[in-house]
């Protein structure tokens, strides 16, 4: 474990944990704001999912993009522009009160995620780390990053509650513009230098991506990565809103998503530790499946307090698990070189499902007054996404990790 917890390794993970507490805490909140903002507008809940939706596939659309640049430029340079991208879109969306704001807002946020996010933090952590650490490595950083959801959700209902939602707002504006010290302290521990691990695939960027999409696997794992898109977002954008109409308290409501960040910190960390010497596909598709048949029981046991918070528990330890499963596998395929990049095309896979998730939610409910139709649709998909994952090939382990031991 010595190789693994050097100074310079501690604070490029802790900085990297900071991005994804703070992107993803805030990004999870935004269910919260659907009543408040819809009865500012005057409108149904469509226009509020369409907005998410439209920044979920940004966020997608950003993340490889962002990704090939941090892999030559450098992350803490392209995180400090999300950062910027992040802070102002908050502050569009607390102060131009119509649907088109709403939108701008979402997709400067989308930016700013795809810019100084998971993607970002995954491909720092995993280029300053030994081969045989690296699946502990990365669920360590996704563990510390979900500290954010538990720790903003309530305290984002608290600024809603005491402030407004137009000042909790830009107070959260205020909490996404520290990212930026984050991203300082990458800039000074040189994270810009090559990395130094021995699997470093011998590719320009523009082959490695070939190479990807040409993998049969990497299709596979990027197509049940779509479903997670679906299931986590419609969770995140709809569930309090569900909980809500069902007539549980606000308080609930953002409790309910506030313990699936808490123990996603458990998730992620069992998710990387197991990586480390279970087979990755094989979790991954459980992980699916899992989720699955939680959602089953919830909507078939009536609407409580106690049912809501169990709820957010059990999605929890499955929540954000999927993210080292699957950057661990890229990493087993492909090597770290281009991690960020080639996450970051998996994860457009994932924001493209996250659109159908957010959007689709919000349509069916204004359709047919329910979300049960969704809920359904995203168990399917889950059933889905366990197949697509168990027919994955999976490498066996290199010897010369076991030899590093």
């Amino acid at each position: 474990m010595t190789a693994l917890f050097t100074s310079r390794w501690y604070l490029i993970l802790m900085a990297s944990a900071f991005l994804v507490v703070v992107t993803l805490g805030i990004r999870q909140s935004f269910g919260l704001f659907l009543l408040p903002v819809t009865e500012a507008m005057g409108t149904g809940r469509e226009a509020f999912s369409l907005a998410m939706a439209m920044q979920n596939l940004v966020w997608g659309l950003a993340s490889p993009i962002a990704g090939a640049m941090a892999d030559k430029f450098g992350a803490a340079r392209i995180a400090a522009i999300g950062a910027i991208c992040y802070a102002a879109g908050l502050l569009v969306m607390s102060m131009i009160i119509s649907p088109g704001g709403l939108l701008f807002g979402q997709i400067m946020i989308g930016i700013g995620l795809g810019s100084a996010g998971i993607s970002i933090a995954l491909g720092a952590v995993a280029r300053a780390t030994s081969p045989e650490k690296r699946s502990l490595a990365l669920g360590l950083v996704t563990s510390i990053g979900s500290f954010g959801q538990f720790a903003v959700l309530p305290i984002t209902q608290f600024f809603i509650d005491g402030f407004g939602w137009q000042i909790a707002l830009m107070l959260l504006s205020g909490v996404a513009t520290s990212m930026l010290a984050a991203c300082l302290v990458l800039h000074l521990q040189n994270n810009n230098q090559a990395p130094q691990t021995a699997d470093i695939a011998k590719l320009s960027a523009k082959d490695a991506l070939g190479t990807a999409l040409n993998s049969r696997d990497y299709i596979l794992l990027t197509t049940g990565f779509f479903v997670c898109g679906i299931q986590i977002v419609f969770i995140g954008t709809h569930l309090p809103t569900y909980l809500r109409d069902a007539g549980l308290s606000s308080e609930v409501a953002s409790w309910s998503l506030a313990v699936v960040g808490l123990f996603n910190i458990v998730g992620s960390f069992a998710a990387g530790w197991l990586g480390s010497f279970m087979s990755k596909k094989k979790l991954l598709a459980w992980f699916y499946l899992g989720r699955s048949i939680f959602m089953i029981l919830f909507i078939m046991l009536p609407p409580t307090p106690l049912t809501a918070i169990l709820f957010g528990c059990s999605m929890g330890l499955l929540w954000l698990g999927t993210i080292p499963l699957t950057s661990g596998l890229i990493v087993v395929f492909f090597g770290p070189a281009f991690l960020s990049m080639l996450y970051g095309v998996a994860f457009l896979s994932h924001q493209v499902g996250s659109f159908i998730g957010a959007w689709l939610g919000g349509r069916i409910y204004d359709t047919l007054g329910s979300y049960d139709v969704m809920w359904w649709i995203v168990i399917a998909s889950g059933l889905f996404a366990f197949v697509i994952n168990y027919m994955i090939n999976e490498p066996e382990p290199e010897p010369r990790a076991a030899a590093a031991e």
